[in-house]
């Protein structure tokens, strides 16, 4: 049986993600993994960084069946269009970037790939070079064609998906409507059976406001949308539970015996999960019709070419992509 393959994109060239590259070739992988990159690229830093990796070019003609021995990257190679100087940002490779990201996309949707792994790229170098660019999963989502995505983080033993994302906070009450939470509750729910394979998950929802709105008397948001929702869906099968006060919900208790968190806002549910899982913890995007998980970190243009980094995130993102893989 031919082993599934997965593409790997770096990013950034000038920032951290031919690093992370690099340095995670240096092990064997389960799979085949294919970068999406400029083979040039990678083997400069390789000589920067003082690497011993070897880039052997693939092509979609003639895609490896079996995983790379340590030492050796698979790469699908994609031109610059400017010389790349590690930590210097330069717009005129911004159409680089979305190409391999436009490449491993499709791949996936076409099924040449089971999965592809995000190395982070840089939204505002690709805005200077006046592309309308918000950030690798709104380029996925146009790209699949799909209307509604979640933003999920995972670490071992920790998974939380966002009701709203980038949002001030001032704003975040007004956009937890009733059809949101049921959209993104039900893409939460539905990821996790398909692509977790998990049969039934357990699902915990943190209520918006301080102690869960407190029988409404430190917000209604709870009684008004957060309860009646839960609970039309929970007629639907759903195993909800909440709202709970996201200050006790993140406690041994309750985590022990669940399979996701349901967080109302960005910062109520990922600095529990980052200072769980710092240098260990991937994002995952759900509701595509491909499997993406990136890194949770950013290019570090400062450390690019130096050798000085950790390649936790990405191990995680890969791993998560494979066991997504194998669970679907």
């Amino acid at each position: 049986m031919t082993l599934p393959r997965f593409a790997l994109t770096p990013g950034e060239p000038a920032g951290i993600g031919p690093d992370l590259c690099l340095l995670l070739a240096q092990h064997a992988q389960p799979y085949p993994l294919i970068a999406i990159a400029s083979r040039d690229l990678l083997n400069e830093r390789a000589a920067q960084l003082g690497v011993a990796v070897r880039a052997v070019a693939v092509t979609p003609e003639a895609w490896p069946d079996a995983p790379a021995p340590a030492g050796t990257l698979y790469v699908w190679d994609t031109p610059l269009h400017s010389a790349v100087v590690a930590g210097r940002l330069d717009s005129a490779n911004a159409a680089y970037v979305l190409e391999t990201l436009t490449r491993a996309g499709l791949g996936c949707v076409n099924g040449h790939f089971a999965g592809m792994i995000t190395a982070p790229v840089h939204k505002g170098v690709i805005n200077e070079a006046g592309i309308a660019f918000s950030g690798h999963t709104e380029f996925l989502a146009d790209l699949t064609h799909t209307h509604q995505v979640v933003m999920m983080l995972a670490t071992r033993g920790l998974r939380v998906a966002l009701v709203t994302t980038h949002l001030p906070l001032k704003d975040v009450a007004a956009a937890i409507t009733a059809e949101r939470l049921e959209r993104v509750t039900r893409i939460l729910h539905a990821d996790l059976v398909s692509k977790f394979g998990i049969a039934a998950p357990r699902i915990l929802v943190c209520g918006l406001n301080p102690h869960a709105g407190e029988s409404g008397h430190l917000g209604r948001e709870e009684i008004e949308v957060i309860e009646p929702t839960l609970e039309r869906l929970r007629g639907d099968g759903l195993n909800l539970i909440g709202p709970l006060p996201a200050d006790t919900l993140f406690t041994p208790k309750y985590l022990e015996h669940c399979d996701a968190v349901l967080a109302m806002y960005h910062d109520q549910g990922l600095p529990v999960l980052k200072y769980k899982g710092f240098g260990a913890a991937v994002n995952v995007t759900l509701g595509l019709p491909i499997i993406r998980t990136s890194v949770d970190h950013g290019t570090a243009l400062d450390l690019a070419g130096s050798g000085k980094i950790d390649t936790g995130s990405l191990q995680v993102a890969l791993e998560t992509a494979y066991q997504m893989a194998e669970s679907r």
